[in-house]
């Protein structure tokens, strides 16, 4: 009567090792990709370059440019929507460049994982 569940012999199969050890290696590059990510800055500008915002890889502002004809006291809400804009464009970028390293790790299948980014 054959056995039923288990491997043959009580250890792992050489299959599932491999497959540990190749789950081990790209969590240790996804790892190193995040940290890189931190390192990274992103920079974007509205209004024809009047407003530029630089964002970090952990989306952090790390800085705002504003030219001085941009600051105009009686159309504040024109430099509100330029900062609104350039923000999210470099927030934008950070997003894609994550996304663009996490698929190397998932082969494109990432989107279909939850959780995963």
């Amino acid at each position: 009567m054959a056995k039923r569940g288990g491997f043959p012999g009580g250890g792992m199969p050489g299959n599932m090792a491999n497959l540990m050890k190749q789950a081990q290696k790209m969590q240790r590059q996804m790892e190193e990709q995040a940290k890189e990510m931190e390192t990274k800055e992103f920079t974007a500008t509205a209004g024809g370059g009047a407003v530029e915002v630089t964002v970090t890889g952990t989306k952090k502002i790390s800085s705002i440019k504003l030219d001085e004809e941009v600051v105009d006291p009686d159309d504040v809400e024109m430099l509100e929507d330029l900062l609104v804009a350039a923000v999210n464009e470099a927030l934008e970028k950070v997003d894609e460049a994550s996304a663009s390293a996490m698929s190397k790790f998932t082969g494109g299948m990432g989107g279909g994982i939850p959780g995963l980014f």
